[in-house]
């Protein structure tokens, strides 16, 4: 092969620069010096052969031809390298020794709403009770007008209620179902109806536009507010603690007469007084009473022969009492750090 003694010792130059090289990038910005199109050093010599004599011209091409072909073939060679070695670490880094023990796959436990609503169920089932479901895009009808709630009641605002059309709606509480299931079915009625619900609410720490209900409803002959007081405490017990007291306020709800809001004691302080019960000893939990004549004349039943009560209370709610959750938003965000704790 031809030397290149006569021309610059553009070689050295470029081998020095080679040997520094170690990653693509700097191999493309060496190429580029070298051999690109505009500015590459062997570029623009082979741009200044015109100014050569003419007699010179010849043999200073070729050799200058000869030292690109040399240049391309070392930088190609390098390319090869630098592959090479980057195959080898990504393989190192890669590579599994199958010799060694699996991993320990952990089982996903219930999410705290599931688990709540499974161990209420359990408790009514054993009291009698029939776990009822209905469908969650509901009639005007069945959410409000055979609930006693007549047109022009706050609750059918379009402020709090999610409406599809003017006559259909998400339902805003699953008193749904126990209308539908006294449609069906004669006295005695002893029913429970879990479900997911909607409301126009800004999500916050205590509030969401989906959160689940448990409902209650019992029709039969003789039945009392002694009745309804009984149950609730033996479910109330059986969920929380023996220790667990209730207390009935009167209040007001469309569906029921009389209503009452339903207390417990703190589960906290145990009803000695603490900043979550407000030192007072008592949590709200749930709304409650005697099922209105009204709907039973809707429905047909004899108001004079049966007498209901019925209750409703918000599931998350006393998910979050039970577990001492803070924020409504973890039962919703799917933050494997919370939901591995139960």
């Amino acid at each position: 092969m031809a030397t290149v003694e006569h021309l610059p010792p553009l070689w050295d130059a470029f081998r020095r620069d080679l040997a520094e090289v170690s990653t693509n990038d700097a191999l493309t910005e060496l190429r580029d010096k070298y051999l690109s199109r505009n500015r590459g050093v062997v570029t623009l010599e082979l741009k200044k052969l015109g100014q050569l004599p003419a007699q010179e011209r010849p043999q200073a091409g070729k050799l200058l031809n000869e030292l690109k072909v040399q240049v391309e073939e070392a930088l190609a060679e390098k390319a090869r390298e630098i592959s090479a070695r980057e195959h080898s670490a990504r393989y190192q880094a890669e590579r599994v020794d199958v010799t060694l023990p699996g991993y320990a796959y952990h089982i996903a436990s219930r999410h705290p709403i599931r688990r709540a609503l499974e161990e209420m169920e359990q408790i009514f089932v054993s009291m009698g009770f029939s776990v009822m479901s209905g469908p969650e895009v509901e009639l005007d009808y069945y959410n409000f007008e055979a609930l006693n709630i007549p047109k022009g009641h706050p609750a059918r605002d379009a402020q709090d209620t999610l409406y599809i059309t003017e006559n259909l709606l998400l339902r805003a509480h699953t008193s749904p179902v126990q209308i539908r299931t006294m449609e069906k079915q004669k006295p005695p009625v002893r029913i429970i109806a879990p479900g997911r619900v909607f409301r126009r609410d800004a999500v916050d720490a205590t509030h969401s536009p989906m959160f689940h209900q448990m409902e209650g409803l019992v029709v039969d002959q003789g039945i009392t507010l002694a009745d309804l007081k009984g149950t609730l405490e033996m479910f109330l017990k059986a969920f929380f603690s023996a220790d667990t007291r209730i207390r009935l306020r009167p209040s007001y709800f469309p569906f029921v007469e009389p209503g009452a809001e339903v207390d417990v004691s703190c589960i906290f302080c145990g009803g000695k007084g603490c900043s979550i019960c407000k030192q007072s000893g008592w949590i709200e939990i749930m709304g409650a009473g005697m099922v209105n004549p009204r709907v039973f004349r809707i429905l047909g039943y004899d108001h004079e022969k049966y007498t209901g009560f019925a209750w409703g209370m918000g599931v998350d709610r006393i998910v979050m009492l039970k577990y001492q959750v803070e924020d409504l938003r973890l039962l919703f965000d799917n933050d494997i750090r919370f939901l591995s704790q139960f």
